[in-house]
């Protein structure tokens, strides 16, 4: 197969109830830079993890629908979420949290009533709920269609496997190509029919939501070691990649808090900052090696003429697969800490629209945490009250970003 001259990606980063931002940005891609777009076009690679890895399948599964459709649908599905559909919780189960993460008990979990049964284990809440809103938003026949038509030419879905702790990528589309993944040894790709059980894996938040069976291995959340997973998009040979990130970066005068000992000490505090911690993004590493080869190659070609990089290649390609090209990148950061986000949401809401069991949850979620902090709340709000907010952020920080975005698509 021929190569194509040029491969657009999209990148599609993860952190549960923030995928909210995440399709705000995108339905503003559909409404207003789709169009601008030549007629037809489609992203060559979509590559997402966790909460990214939902809406990397939606991307490719609407890719045939009218762009005002594919917008609305997906504004819909988080302007109208509510908690208490999106995670079962009884009281008992709110009660056994404690029991659970302790490995004393474990959860009664219901099974999604409109697909294949998936085998879990594991997992402090019962995402079931989440399951069947994966199962009905999302035509998997669609997405399989249009994966063969070649819109998109890959989808890439990342995940941790938990026996290795390596990252696995699996891969559909014409596009894909696991060998450049065979001289990665923490890493591995596998070409499949990708479907629901794939974007499952993606999305179990470890701790949080149980391990997922792919195959004959468990599978959790690809932003372990992934959150924002560029890398994929970069091995199937991208030149140009939109990158959308959930985590908002610090203006280099800013400086982190300074807590006190007993905020420390706090579980739900720990927690949100765990989940943080492992779910730093890579990204940001990438983004400046992209920096660092693209100079490498302007110089080199430069300095020793246009045979430079070919001659380079031979030897890379060699050692690593897949050889150097100059790359063009555009990150989209949310403009606020959404942890911030979310804590002011839950105190301008104070539970009132959450009912009594998600309302403990959040408050469970807040518990010894410093005014203005909501990194654990921030993962788990799949509520309305928040994702209304993040919607709207969304697709403010990506009309902000509205002719940059068009440069690098190409318009």
């Amino acid at each position: 197969m021929t190569q194509p001259k040029s491969r657009t990606a999209l990148v599609l980063g993860g952190g549960g109830a923030r995928g909210a931002y995440e399709a705000g940005v995108l339905a503003y891609l559909f409404e207003e830079i789709y169009p601008r777009l030549p007629p037809g076009f489609e992203f060559d690679i979509v590559s997402g993890s966790s909460v990214g890895a939902i809406h990397a399948a939606y991307v490719g599964a609407s890719a045939h629908q009218p762009l005002a459709e594919r917008a609305g649908r997906l504004l819909d599905t988080w302007r109208e979420m509510q908690l208490a559909d999106v995670l079962r919780l009884s009281p008992l189960d709110l009660l056994g949290l404690p029991l659970r993460a302790l490995g004393l008990t474990r959860l009664r979990r219901g099974e999604p009533s409109d697909g294949p049964e998936t085998r879990v284990v594991g997992g402090l809440v019962d995402f079931s709920a989440l399951e069947r809103l994966v199962l009905q938003r999302i035509s998997w026949s669609d997405l399989a269609a249009n994966l063969d038509a070649g819109r998109p030419g890959a989808l890439c879905v990342s995940c941790t496997e938990v026996r290795s702790g390596k990252v696995t990528v699996f891969i559909d589309g014409a596009l894909g190509d696991a060998r450049p993944w065979a001289f990665d040894p923490n890493a591995n790709a596998l070409q499949a029919r990708i479907d629901a059980s794939h974007v499952r894996a993606s999305a179990a938040i470890p701790f949080l939501f149980p391990a997922v069976l792919v195959g004959d291995r468990y599978y959790v959340d690809g932003g372990l070691r992934m959150n924002t997973p560029l890398s994929p998009a970069l091995r199937l040979a991208c030149d140009r990649a939109l990158v959308i990130s959930l985590k908002h970066q610090l203006a280099p005068e800013e400086r982190p808090p300074a807590y006190a000992t007993e905020v420390i000490t706090q579980p739900a505090f720990l927690l949100g900052k765990v989940l943080d911690a492992l779910t730093l993004e890579r990204v940001e590493y990438e983004l400046a090696r992209i920096d660092l080869v693209n100079n490498l190659i302007q110089h080199g070609q430069a300095t020793y003429g246009e045979g430079f990089l070919e001659t380079l290649n031979a030897v890379v390609a060699a050692g690593r697969g897949v050889g150097y090209r100059e790359v063009r990148t555009f990150a989209l950061r949310p403009s606020e800490d959404l942890g911030r986000v979310a804590w002011r949401c839950h105190e301008q809401d104070c539970g009132r629209s959450l009912g009594f069991v998600a309302s403990q949850l959040a408050r469970t979620a807040l518990r010894g945490v410093p005014a203005g902090e909501g990194d654990l709340l921030s993962y788990l709000y799949f509520d309305r009250s928040f994702t209304r907010e993040l919607l709207e952020l969304g697709r403010s920080d990506a009309r902000a970003a509205h002719d940059q975005i068009l440069e690098l698509l190409g318009a």
